[in-house]
């Protein structure tokens, strides 16, 4: 190569701008929480600002899996779910199948990245184990019960007492609803789905947990799901391996969550 053309080709790699990674990000909400969630929060809009393009909620409908947007041209996209998030994860899962599905054939050979807030972040591992043959690039999970919750406890006894009985004559339906749910989501124990979960071998990805953790002053952390069930590094199969940050705030998702979800994928799109 001569001098002229080498000169010219470190010009050119200095002026013009790095390519944007082909990619695909999906938000998954929690409980009793729905796509827009996500666009509610103000993260969505954030993306959408930093160049992720809102490709939309994707839905089943009677006449397939359809978003409420047009599909975007853009490199990297963000679409939030339509989920049954009072319905156990086995069940949700089956939506997150069908749904990555036609990501995956909407974008073939694209890097896709996970983010899950609550019970979203244990239903995008839930999928990761049931499906290693799909590389997921990241799971990024907010705040989730990867170890269970008291609070769920205490849903699945409300739902088992006298209580459930009369839930739907007083507009308390979601609670006999979500039985399934409540008994998915309570502590690790044998028998019980996490238990079996977190001992199941992961696949091979960049592990992300982002933890509420108490401040000390008038912050009391997040009341819904303990700290140390949040941390994906505390789950047998997944010792070490995941990434772990530390925010303050409650258990719903902030704008602070939009700005460290943002350095989060801007980090691994230059790795």
């Amino acid at each position: 190569m001569n001098t002229k053309l080498a000169g010219i080709i470190i010009f050119l790699m200095l002026v013009l701008p790095a390519s944007v990674p082909a990619e695909t990000l999906v938000l998954l909400q929690g409980y009793l929480a729905d796509g827009d969630y996500w666009r509610d929060s103000g993260i969505t809009s954030m993306l959408a600002r930093d160049g992720w393009a809102d490709a939309g909620t994707l839905r089943t409908t009677p006449v397939g899996i359809r978003s409420d947007r047009p599909t975007p041209a853009a490199n990297q996209r963000v679409y939030t779910l339509g989920l049954p998030s009072e319905a156990p994860l086995m069940v949700q899962l089956r939506y997150l199948e069908q749904y990555l599905d036609v990501i995956e054939k909407l974008y073939p050979n694209e890097s896709l990245i996970l983010a899950g807030h609550s019970a979203g972040g244990v239903l995008g591992r839930l999928y990761m184990v049931e499906h290693p043959e799909i590389p997921i690039g990241a799971l990024i999970t907010f705040a989730s019960p990867h170890l269970g919750t008291d609070s769920a406890e205490i849903g699945a006894k409300a739902g088992s007492s006298p209580l459930g009985w009369v839930a739907p004559l007083i507009g308390g339906s979601t609670l006999n609803r979500s039985q399934g749910l409540y008994h998915d989501l309570v502590r690790e124990r044998p028998g019980s789905l996490l238990f079996w979960l977190n001992r199941q071998e992961h696949p091979s990805s960049q592990y992300i947990s982002v933890v509420r953790g108490d401040d000390g002053l008038l912050n009391f952390g997040d009341l819904v799901v303990p700290a140390w069930s949040q941390d994906m590094n505390q789950v047998a199969a997944l010792r070490s391996r995941s990434s772990k940050i530390v925010t303050h705030g409650g258990h719903g998702l902030t704008k602070q969550d939009g700005e460290l979800l943002l350095k989060i994928l801007r980090s691994n799109s230059q790795t």
